[in-house]
C-alpha cells in the first residue's frame, strides 16, 4: 500500500528537497505540497493524505494551529519539523495532537522511516525520548493536571491505569509486561484500551494525559 503524503513548509527549499526524498522512495507519494499552515489544511481536506510533515513557523497560520485542525477532522498523522531539538512550540505541537516531531536536518534515511512509522499508526518518538521531552516542559510548569486524576482517569481499570502510568514513565511494552507480569499481547491491549477510553491518538498523547492528570509529576521514576 501507498503512503500519501502532503509537505508544508514555508521554505521552498527544504519543501522540495523533503518531497524529492518521500517521492523517491517505492511506497511513498507525495500529493501536495503546502507553504504555510492554511495551505496545509486545504491540501489534507483536498488529498486524503495518510502523512502531513508540518513546519511549526509557518505564515497565514502556523504548524500548532494547522496540526490542531488537521488532526480533529482527519486520520492523517501529523509529523512537525522543527529546527531546535527542545523547540518551546513542540510540546504544543504534541497536544495538538501531532505524533512526534522531526529535525529539518534529519538524515535521508531517518526521514523516510518517520513517515513509515507514523503511517503504520505508531509514535515517531521512543518512549523514553517522549518521558524526557514531557518532562523539560513539565518542570518548567507547562503541564498542570486540568482535573483530578479520579476524574479524567475513571473510565480506566486498576490495571490501565498501571500501564498507563508505566507507559509514561517511558517503559516500552515489553518491560511493562515485566513490572506487572504479563504477556506483551496483555500490555497491547491495556495500551489499546487507554487510547480508546481516553480519545488518545497514540502513546504521546498518553504520555501528556499521564501528566496533565497528575497520574504522573515531574521527576517521578517511582516503578
Amino acid at each position: 500500500m501507498t503512503i500519501r503524503a502532503v509537505v508544508a513548509d514555508d521554505q521552498e527549499l527544504v519543501r522540495a528537497g523533503f518531497s524529492m526524498i518521500l517521492d523517491a522512495q517505492p511506497d511513498i507519494e507525495v500529493v501536495a505540497e503546502a507553504g504555510d499552515g492554511a495551505e496545509a489544511v486545504a491540501a489534507v481536506r483536498a488529498h486524503a493524505p495518510d502523512v502531513l510533515l508540518l513546519d511549526i513557523r509557518m505564515p497565514v497560520m502556523d504548524g500548532i494551529e494547522a496540526a490542531r485542525i488537521v488532526c480533529a477532522e482527519s486520520p492523517c498523522r501529523v509529523i512537525m519539523l522543527t529546527t531546535f531539538d527542545l523547540d518551546d512550540y513542540v510540546y504544543d505541537a504534541l497536544r495538538a495532537g501531532a505524533s512526534g516531531f522531526l529535525l529539518k536536518d534529519v538524515r535521508r534515511d531517518d526521514l523516510t522511516h518517520a513517515v513509515r512509522v507514523v503511517a503504520a499508526g505508531e509514535s515517531l518518538l521512543a518512549p523514553t525520548v517522549t518521558t524526557k521531552l514531557i518532562a523539560d516542559f513539565t518542570s518548567r510548569g507547562a503541564v498542570r493536571p486540568a482535573v483530578p486524576v479520579s476524574e479524567r482517569l475513571a473510565v480506566l481499570t486498576a490495571r490501565e491505569r498501571e500501564t498507563l502510568a508505566l507507559l509514561a514513565r517511558g517503559l516500552s511494552n515489553a518491560e511493562i509486561a515485566r513490572s506487572l507480569v504479563v504477556s506483551e499481547h496483555t500490555v497491547k491491549t491495556h495500551v489499546s484500551n487507554v487510547l480508546t477510553k481516553l480519545a488518545l491518538r497514540d502513546r504521546i498523547q498518553a504520555v501528556i494525559a499521564a501528566y496533565e492528570s497528575g497520574l504522573i509529576v515531574p521527576g517521578d521514576t517511582t516503578p
